[in-house]
This record gives structure tokens, sequence and C-alpha cells, in this order.
């Protein structure tokens, strides 16, 4: 079984995602992370994230690996533990925009089938249901309104940066959610057959019940 969970940032896709494979004992992976291990390579190299040949090389050649853990995965970039540099704002703005890119999301995607086919996992992204896995048994969408994902984004900041500002948080999420919803190459949209579930006003235990509620029933 393969369960997909698209969403744009904030949606609480992740945290649900994780959740959901510790109860059913699959395993958890988090594509997004390996857009952000790109963007932190790009970055660290002091690349132009809008250059399409050299990005794509730093994608072909970064070794990632998504190694399970506990509570969630733990990525390595050329055996280097990032786990906690792929929070970072800057990483993520970075990532939006080498996700726009086509040979990056052909050599991601076909990792990303790769650590997949063998089912029993719980994968979240922006194009799981659509592209990634379109035949997934279950593909749920989560949303959220943009103020709602801003503040949770900004109390997940706020302990390690105490000058973290709401407002530019909330317009973070806005340009995020307009790059990943107007890019050519795999738009954040929901898939036909998918399951839209509007989070802003569930706690992620109450959001985890409700998806593990519609995949018994069937």
């Amino acid at each position: 079984m393969i369960i997909a969970i698209d969403g744009p940032a904030g949606s609480g896709k992740s945290t649900a995602a994780k959740i959901i494979a510790q109860r059913l004992n699959f395993r958890y992976i988090d594509t997004g992370a390996m857009y952000r291990a790109v963007a932190l390579s790009a970055q660290r190299k002091n690349a132009d994230l809008h250059d399409l040949d050299i990005i794509a090389k730093i994608a072909e050649k970064l070794d990632i690996q998504l190694i399970p853990q506990a509570e969630g995965q733990q990525v390595l970039a050329d055996g280097e533990d990032v786990t906690a540099l792929l929070k970072n704002e800057t990483v993520g703005a970075g990532a939006a925009i080498v996700a726009a890119q086509p040979k990056v999301r052909e050599v991601l995607i076909a990792k990303q089938r790769e650590l997949g086919k063998k089912g029993g996992v719980v994968m979240d992204g922006r194009d799981i249901g659509t592209v990634v896995f379109p035949n997934a048994e279950f593909k749920f969408f989560m949303e959220a309104n943009p103020e709602e994902r801003g503040r949770r984004r900004y109390l997940e900041l706020k302990e390690k940066n105490p000058s973290a500002n709401l407002e530019e948080i909330i317009e973070q999420v806005k340009r995020r959610d307009h790059e990943d919803r107007n890019r050519k190459i795999s738009p954040l949209v929901m898939a036909e057959d998918g399951m839209l579930l509007d989070t802003t006003r569930f706690n992620p235990n109450e959001v985890v019940e409700q998806i593990l509620e519609i995949i018994e029933k069937k």
C-alpha cells in the first residue's frame, strides 16, 4: 500500500504522515527534504539557483539518503547529516526554485519511485498523488488557510529565532503557494481522485484519525 499526502507548506501533512506511518508500521518518506537537500548543496557552492544546467548536475551527483527514524527520517547528503539544516527558511525558499526545474524533478522523482516501489510507505510532498504515484491506493490533499499555516510556522520558529515575524512568515507562505501552484512542471494541485482535508481548525491527532478512519473503511 502507498499512502500519498500532498499539500502546501504548513498544512500539517508531514506531521500527519509521520504519525500515520508509526500507527501502521509503514515507512515515512518526506520528499520535500530531497529538494531542500539539492537547494542546500547549491547554496553552499554559491551556485545560481536559476541556472538549470548547474542545478541539474548538482541534483544528479548529490547522494541523498533518507534513513528511517523512530520519528520521521534522517537526511544524508553525500554522507553528511543535514536533517536540521533543511529546516532553514533560506533553504526552503531555494527548494521552491529548484523544484520547478524539469531535470531536478526527473532525477528526484525516479529516486522517490524507487523508495516507494515495495509499498508500505506514507509519502508526502507536492505531487505524490498526481505524478510520483498516480496509482497510489490512498491520495489525500491537506489544506489550511495561509494565516493559519503561517502561524504554525511562526510557533515552530520562534523558539530558535525570537525575532521571527508573524506577518513576514505569512507572506513567505503566500509566495511559496504562488510558486508551487503556478509552476509549469508538476504544479501543486489535488489529484482528481484525491480526498481534500481542510486542517485549519483541526490539530494533528484529529487529522490523523480522519485519515485512518478513511483507510480502515476501504
